[in-house]
């Protein structure tokens, strides 16, 4: 069969713009200098915010610039960009998007040159107050905790960013000791193993740290076995994240102020607690929440946050063994750090402080972990979630 040269010119078009969409959509995170990043935040009455904010970063000089609002939106309280950083994906944190008892799940997609959002569109999130969502390794699913509603749920991502209608939804059952905040079932976090078989979900009113086998090709969840690990009662888990090298896991406790030590059996997804932590000075009196933590990409120092104290408590991590070490306890230049993000190449710690409308940004001492202010303070209303994009 011959093609004419009208045709093959037209396929070399459609090749060459199909490899030039791959080359700017997905730039190799150890090779990135510049990132794109978003801020997910609260919309509610006397906030000041109205969705989701955009800022430029270059991690080459640590300059940042102020992108403006990207999106409104309601309640975006958590943001996650697709891996061929094309789309992102947000919870809308309400329990009444298109009836009761449920929030909803909104997709965008991105503009890297200006930072701007095109919304897409929403799905229900199937349960009350979403606050969390990740997309899975493959770019094939978003999975989503709902807060008040005590479920976790997968939605298929289709061909053009959009999301389709669950592909999986789990409900929690029971409750754990404390009768005003543990009355029933609260998912606060879902996050997925690098191999993609296993989704870890923390339950803040179960006191459980819930293991699902993950199927990637159906989008399904099921129980694994053991189903969870077993925090402390009235601990409270919030927040969960690996170590690099995925031998030791970590929890964050909100009720407890904790950060639980688990070995992580990769082949089975069985997760052992080894060492329980405290995450307040000794000196501290008063109500306090922890919120979020996170592993610096070494490997080698952990950070979590406390509203109350208004801080991040800094730990060396023992390489071996993966336990805790406080080294220090650094106020974050705002209130309630609901939570915080390091940039992908470990140089600065961004806290987003909820209360005060600010985002303050820390120095990593890539030898002890400290953090030091840098000066920059970021404005913006209510701040929840702060996520990286590479872009170039």
């Amino acid at each position: 069969m011959k093609i004419s040269r009208r045709s093959a010119c037209s396929i070399l078009l459609f090749l060459a713009f199909m490899l030039s969409s791959l080359l700017i959509s997905a730039v190799p995170a150890d090779r990135a200098t510049k990132y794109l990043f978003y801020v997910g935040t609260y919309t509610e009455e006397g906030s000041k915010s109205k969705g989701i904010y955009a800022f430029r970063y270059d991690a080459a000089t640590s300059e940042i610039t102020p992108l403006g609002l990207a999106a409104e939106t309601t309640n975006p309280s958590w943001v996650t960009p697709h891996p061929n950083g094309r789309f992102l994906y947000a919870v809308n944190e309400v329990g009444n998007y298109k009836g009761p008892n449920s929030g909803g799940v909104s997709a965008f997609s991105i503009d890297h040159a200006t930072g701007k959002l095109t919304f897409l569109n929403e799905v229900a999130s199937r349960g009350a107050d979403p606050c969390y969502a990740t997309v899975d390794p493959s770019g094939k699913y978003v999975l989503v905790a709902n807060y008040t509603g005590g479920s976790v749920a997968v939605f298929p991502i289709l061909a053009d960013g959009k999301l389709g209608e669950a592909s999986a939804f789990v409900q929690h059952t029971g409750k754990g000791t404390n009768p005003e905040r543990q009355e029933g079932p609260h998912a606060h976090s879902i996050d997925l193993s690098p191999d993609n078989r296993f989704a870890m979900v923390d339950d803040l009113g179960l006191d459980e740290l819930l293991v699902y086998k993950f199927d990637s090709a159906k989008g399904s969840l099921t129980p694994n076995d053991p189903p969870y690990a077993k925090l402390d009662a009235g601990a409270g888990p919030r927040h969960f994240v690996l170590r690099p090298d995925g031998k030791f896991a970590y929890v964050v406790a909100e009720m407890g102020h904790t950060v639980t030590v688990l070995s992580n059996d990769a082949a089975n997804g069985k997760l052992q607690p080894i060492q329980t932590i405290t995450t307040l000075p000794k000196d501290f009196t008063g109500r306090n929440d922890d919120a979020e933590v996170r592993v610096h990409p070494s490997g080698k120092f952990l950070y979590a946050s406390n509203r109350g104290d208004d801080s991040i408590a800094i730990y060396a991590i023992d390489q071996t063994k993966g336990t805790l070490t406080q080294v220090a306890i650094t106020h974050t230049g705002g209130k309630e750090p609901r939570s915080f993000e390091i940039d992908p190449t470990g140089t600065l710690l961004f806290a987003a402080n909820q209360k005060s409308d600010n985002i303050v940004v820390f120095r990593i001492d890539q030898k002890t972990g400290q953090l030091t202010p840098t000066g920059k303070v970021l404005e913006v209303g209510s701040p929840v979630s702060v996520k990286f994009l590479a872009v170039e």
